[in-house]
Formats: C-alpha cells, structure tokens, sequence
C-alpha cells in the first residue's frame, strides 16, 4: 500500500483492521483475466473498531447502517486490471466514505429578514413602472 489512509486530521485507518479478499474480476482482459485474481473487497469492522474517537464512530455507524452488515462496511473495486491499484482505489473509496460519514453536521440555516426599506423601494419601482406602462395607452390621446 502506498502509506496510511488518513480519514481526517490525525485519524488513520489501521491496517491491522482492514481485512481484503480477492477474486476474479469480470469484464474484459483477454488471457490474463483468468489468472490472477484483480478484484478487491476491503472490509471494515466499524462496530468494533477502536481508531475512531466514539462520537465519530456513533455518527458513522448512523449515516452508513443501510451499507453495513453486522457492523462490517464493504468496499469493492475492480477497475483496474492490476490488484496493486485496485488495492489503491478500495483503501481510498473506504477512507473518503467514513470521511464523509463522520463529518460534523453543517450548522442550521438561520432565515434572513428582508429589511423593511428594500420592500417599500421594489413596490415603489413597480408603481412608477405601472404607471409608465399605462401612460401609454392611447384612451387620452385626441
């Protein structure tokens, strides 16, 4: 692997709780595709993984549970016809997923008044421009 795969700040995925299968990719290859086993799937026991602080991992396992079996999150990669980069893309893919799911909550919306001025000045403009367009017509002309 090409060094740890930093989740955010100074948490890191552990590699000693990442387990990885391989298997034969389908799809094209030629000979080659017969022989080697390129596909990757990387597992992560979320539920009794240690490397996250607790709130993070409470906020993942909540945001993530419709990906989870029994706790274990599953990434699969078969992009490339190399295992080596295959490996690359599923470590990544695993990283930016609890990234993204252990993300603080963006802070609420909070409604903006119109000011009361810029109100009174758009009914004003529509006004003067009504009145523009019905001092076009041509009922006074004689």
């Amino acid at each position: 692997m090409s060094g740890p795969h930093v989740i955010r700040g100074s948490v890191v995925l552990p590699e000693a709780e990442l387990v990885w299968r391989f298997s034969r990719s389908s799809g094209p290859g030629g000979q080659h595709v017969n022989t080697s086993d390129s596909q990757v799937e990387l597992r992560f026991d979320l539920d009794k993984t240690q490397a996250l602080p607790p709130v993070w991992k409470e906020r993942a396992l909540e945001r993530l549970a419709g990906r989870l079996v029994d706790g274990v999150l599953s990434v699969r990669a078969s992009e490339h016809r190399s295992q080596w980069r295959n490996r690359e893309t599923a470590a990544v893919r695993l990283a930016a997923l609890l990234a993204e799911a252990t993300a603080p909550p963006p802070k609420p919306r909070r409604k903006s008044r119109i000011p009361r001025g810029i109100n009174e000045r758009r009914l004003r403009e529509k006004k003067q421009r009504g009145e523009t367009k019905r001092g076009r017509s041509g009922r006074d002309w004689t």
